[in-house]
């Protein structure tokens, strides 16, 4: 069984989810932009240096406070 973790949900089209498959980390990006990304990542350190990368403040609605958020909550799965 797979655990499933909603990280960011700004609307029905953009979202951050991540699923843990035993050892392995699925991040599902959706935008409204760019649909449905998938990344599969085989450890936290790979994936929190894919985040680090990824993420700016003005990617999120109210900034430097989302993407705090945001880099918690992936660091707590």
């Amino acid at each position: 069984m797979f655990t499933k973790h909603t990280v960011y949900k700004h609307d029905n089209y953009n979202m951050l989810t991540v699923e843990v498959q035993g050892k392995t980390l699925v991040v599902r990006e959706i935008s409204d932009q760019w649909g449905e990304i998938c990344h599969k990542f085989v450890s936290r350190p790979e994936m929190m240096n894919w985040a680090e990368n990824r993420f700016l403040p003005e990617d999120f609605p109210n900034g430097e406070e989302d993407l705090r958020l945001t880099m918690e909550k992936l660091k707590s799965i």
